[in-house]
């Protein structure tokens, strides 16, 4: 048999100058399209850049290719929107009312003066509106613990504080002339005939007392009498004053 041939591989000669092979380094000539040592493109087309993610999401109609993950981030856009939505309603009382407190500290309160003074029971000389005179030597006399008022306003407004005056007198020597209620139950209808109800606890001292209340909508105040202190024998319950403040 005749012998096989022996394949030698044939050194192909280095170019002078060209245009390097990105794959092997390999220099070709201006002319060329694929490396004479590698065959790799020498003059390949630019690849198009990659389209953002939301791109891959909307518009609904654009078609991608299959695993592009288009439908794992929409389910998580779907999931971030309805916690948003819920997270929103849950805090939205507590966010509203949050605003509503900053407001009434940024601004001025202005007084408010009711338009009708209606006791459950007074006693002779001292009616019930002597709370809203401005005077303080002048009050609202209550034969016994329970009695109450209620104040009614023009229109409704937000309840920003309100300004208790106990007892008969803001001077110390007349103060202890009459009894005085340590307690009082406030019950405030607002606009929508919500009635919402607070406790105010006095103290037993001459002078203004303040409470801040940020209550909306306020349509009528009703202030009931508890916890009598110095009823004895010939003494009544003493309010000399009672302020409201609505916020400006």
């Amino acid at each position: 048999m005749a012998p096989r041939p022996v394949v030698r591989p044939a050194a192909v000669p280095d170019e002078g100058a060209g245009v390097p092979c990105p794959a092997c380094g390999a220099l070709n000539s201006p002319g060329r399209r694929f490396c004479r040592r590698c065959a790799t493109a020498l003059n390949p087309a630019p690849r198009p850049a990659p389209l953002p993610w939301w791109r891959t999401v909307w518009p609904l109609r654009r078609r991608v290719r299959a695993g592009s993950g288009r439908a794992v981030r929409l389910l998580v856009i779907l999931a971030v929107l309805a916690a948003l939505g819920a997270g929103g309603l849950l805090l939205l009382p507590a966010g509203r009312a949050l605003v509503e407190d900053t407001r009434d500290k940024m601004s001025k309160a202005k007084p408010v003066t009711p338009v009708a003074v209606e006791a459950s029971a007074e006693v002779p000389r001292h009616p019930a509106t002597n709370t809203t005179d401005g005077l303080s030597n002048r009050y609202w006399g209550a034969p016994a613990p329970g009695a109450s008022v209620t104040y009614t306003f023009r229109k409704p407004f937000r309840l920003v504080d309100l300004i208790i005056t106990n007892g008969a007198s803001t001077s110390p020597d007349h103060y202890a002339r009459q009894a005085r209620a340590l307690h009082l139950e406030m019950e405030v209808t607002t606009r929508d005939g919500e009635r919402r109800r607070k406790e105010l606890t006095l103290s037993d001292k001459p002078g203004p007392q303040t409470f801040p209340t940020g209550i909306s909508d306020v349509r009528t105040v009703r202030l009931v009498l508890r916890s009598a202190a110095g009823l004895t024998g010939g003494r009544h319950l003493a309010l000399a004053e009672v302020e409201f403040f609505a916020r400006s």
